[in-house]
């Protein structure tokens, strides 16, 4: 596996990757949680969302970067993160992994580079959150084995 920078033309792979990544949760995990009306209001359209998100996640004048899982040309995954020189912080805002990749640790390398590339650009704390719902399990054990210290929080909806 290679880790790599982005280019341009990664961007329709990871938006679809991004999509085929997290559909599960809002789908069969999130909206079966929360009923129709919170979910159309909450996260109803997901997918154009992500479309908008994913294409701002690369923006290095704007201390925002992406790092490519690649393996034998195909994209296996990606990181993006940010880090604020002033305060030194960075924050991983995002992580997929394919499907076909996971449990080979790929999202392991995909955090370890971004990290160093963080302590690069002067990041001294990273930050990196995830859901607290069992679809989100395997996310918070990486970050646990990875030495992060988890911080519950929790987050309530209701229909008015």
């Amino acid at each position: 596996m290679l880790i790599r920078s982005f280019v341009p033309n990664d961007l329709t792979a990871i938006t679809q990757l991004t999509i085929d990544t997290f559909g599960p949760f809002y789908e069969e995990h999130f909206r079966p949680l929360v009923g129709e009306l919170i979910f159309a209001n909450q996260h109803g359209n997901w997918r154009t969302d992500y479309h908008r998100q994913v294409a701002a996640l690369h923006d290095p004048d704007q201390h925002k970067h992406l790092a490519i899982a690649d393996v034998d040309g195909a994209i296996a995954g990606y990181v993006a993160f940010s880090v604020d020189p002033e305060n030194r912080n960075g924050n991983v805002e995002m992580l997929a992994v394919d499907e076909q990749h996971r449990r080979l640790g790929a999202g392991r390398e995909l955090c370890e580079h971004a990290f160093a590339e963080m302590r690069e650009l002067g990041a001294d704390v990273v930050e990196i959150g995830t859901g607290g719902d069992p679809f989100h399990a395997p996310a918070r054990a990486l970050y646990e084995e990875l030495g992060c210290t988890p911080l519950p929080v929790t987050v309530y909806y209701r229909q008015l």
